[in-house]
């Protein structure tokens, strides 16, 4: 079974920044590197969307609603996934789910995902 687990969230000020950080302790290694890593987040009441996420030999990928902002980055070896996130403002607030998929995009593919990290943005 794959399990992620989360960490970095917490509580920021809008123009304040928060790194997330998220490892799949018990996934093999060789096969964590063929598969897409990254970061999607809920709000309350809406849909489950792209933060970004990053493919095995693709480009990065990001939502347009976080582009500039946030950058991911993955350490294969650590089977780890980072997400900086910067200049962040209320509408960031959101619960953030790491996951690791193959294949098209979730709902598309197989997909795991973590538990979820609070982060709030507030004055």
């Amino acid at each position: 079974q794959v399990q992620l687990v989360e960490s970095g969230g917490g509580l920021a000020q809008p123009g304040g920044s928060l790194r997330l950080s998220c490892r799949a302790s018990t996934m093999i290694s060789s096969v964590f590197s063929m598969y897409t890593m990254g970061w999607y987040r809920q709000a309350p009441g809406k849909q489950r969307a792209l933060v970004a996420d990053k493919s095995h030999g693709g480009s990065p990928r990001c939502g347009e609603s976080v582009k500039g902002r946030f950058t991911t980055s993955r350490n294969n070896g650590r089977k780890m996934v980072n997400l900086k996130m910067n200049s962040l403002n209320p509408e960031d607030t959101a619960v953030y789910y790491c996951i690791v998929y193959r294949g098209p995009p979730p709902p598309g593919g197989e997909a795991h995902w973590g538990q979820g990290t609070q982060v709030t943005v507030s004055s």
